[in-house]
């Protein structure tokens, strides 16, 4: 009896610990989301390991869209996002007890890449728009060689699938235009990459950090009659690139204990600088 009186107010002192101090007894972290930022999220973990042995964080991808599931399942303490939560996710996870706090962590530019055999060196938006759906399908079009265009794109379930669809593929009434049915839907960023540096024909998009020499980034244009603009670190910061994007961490509420603790080091002047050495871009200057 005395062992059950015990027990009962060890239970009942943990369960009216604030949250904050809660958190504090767990040493791990779980980040689920963005392909596009996984590697970035690793390298930031890495080095708060280094910092805190005493703490494990588990980084795992499979695309913005899972990483927001598994924050409204419960299944993750952050979620990392290359596009903003839509209305209805936020309603469904509210509706599950998950209060979204948003954190933007880095800036993107997405990098729309051929091989570097193709002639072509520029588009522009609607010109990628018209490749993207179908209505270009030959790359003399555009000004490159009489052959055929394949078209790579992320799957569904990607933060940069959406984003370029919102961006890339949107009609003057604001609504958008669909991928060509042609298109190959790859898992990866590191997929495309690795298929346009053996495919003079292809064509993708992904997140800059992924840029590396057998792929070549195309310069955008808004219109013809504009500057055409690659992607790079200092064009995404000015916010010439076209195609430029904000880095989301999603928590349940706000970010407190140990979560905060790995937020407020993403943000500091160190965390910042490993955006960089990952070829992404930080929210603010050094």
């Amino acid at each position: 009896m005395i062992k059950k009186i015990i027990f009962l107010l060890i239970a009942i002192l943990f369960i009216s610990i604030p949250i904050s101090k809660a958190q504090k007894l767990k040493n791990s972290i779980q980040i689920k989301g963005s392909d596009t930022m996984v590697n970035l999220v690793q390298a930031w973990s890495e080095r708060f390991m280094q910092k805190n042995p005493a703490v494990f964080i588990a980084v795992t991808g499979g695309g913005s869209g899972t990483g927001i599931a598994s924050l409204i399942n419960g299944s993750c303490d952050i979620a990392s996002s290359s596009r903003e939560m839509k209305k209805k996710e936020i309603e469904l996870a509210k509706s599950k007890g998950i209060n979204p706090y948003e954190v933007i962590v880095a800036l993107d530019g997405v990098a729309v890449v051929v091989n570097p055999k193709n002639p072509v060196e520029k588009l522009t938006l609607s010109e990628l728009k018209d490749i993207f759906t179908g209505k270009i399908n030959n790359w003399k079009q555009v000004g490159g060689e009489d052959r055929k265009i394949v078209v790579l794109s992320r799957e569904v379930n990607s933060g940069t699938y959406i984003y370029f669809k919102e961006h890339v593929l949107k009609r003057e009434d604001g609504t958008f235009e669909e991928f060509s049915a042609s298109s190959l839907l790859l898992p990866s960023s590191q997929a495309i990459c690795e298929e346009v540096s053996y495919n003079e024909s292809a064509i993708g998009y992904y997140g800059m950090g992924y840029l590396n020499p057998k792929n070549k980034p195309l310069a955008i244009a808004t219109d013809k009659d504009s500057k055409y603009i690659l992607p790079t670190i200092e064009n995404v910061i000015s916010r010439e690139y076209p195609i430029s994007r904000p880095l989301f961490f999603y928590t349940n509420g706000y970010p407190q204990g140990l979560i905060k603790e790995f937020l407020d080091f993403v943000l500091s002047d160190e965390g910042q600088r490993i955006v960089l050495e990952v070829d992404f871009v930080p929210i603010k200057k050094n």
